[in-house]
């Protein structure tokens, strides 16, 4: 199931564990966690079932205001975010966006391309150490 723009990596661990893996990588970067949000568990309150679904909301200004400055309606899209959740046949996955995709989406200038890179690589490397066993 591809969506276009979004980077979706399975995971070895269990839904709970990929997402603290997750949050913790991130805060060990020194990057800000402004939101953890249970999905599930909202679903739950509204008397609804869903399988394991949590987004984590995290940026830093560094990366994410030179974009925004190129083209501000990517504030829609930043700060960053990433799912992880739980399929039908219990598999757990990553998915967050691509933020070469999200610059291209708003047309965000040449200036910018530096920091999609930078970006992307970061996210690479978060979701690989979240949902790969050591």
């Amino acid at each position: 199931m591809a969506t276009e723009g979004l980077t979706t990596v399975a995971s070895g661990f269990g839904p709970k564990e990929t997402m603290d893996r997750l949050e913790a990588e991130i805060k060990a970067w020194g990057i800000t966690v402004f939101a953890r949000i249970d999905h599930a568990a909202g679903a739950a309150q509204a008397g609804l079932s869903l399988r394991p679904t949590e987004l984590l909301v995290f940026g830093n200004a560094k990366a994410g205001t030179p974009l925004m400055q190129s083209n501000q309606a990517i504030g829609i899209d930043l700060p960053l975010k990433a799912l992880v959740w739980q399929d039908a046949s219990g598999k757990v996955w990553l998915s967050y966006n691509d933020p070469a995709s999200l610059a291209k989406r708003y047309l965000a200038g040449a200036g910018t391309e530096p920091i999609t890179r930078a970006m992307t690589d970061l996210l690479g490397e978060l979701a690989r150490k979240a949902t790969t066993p050591p």
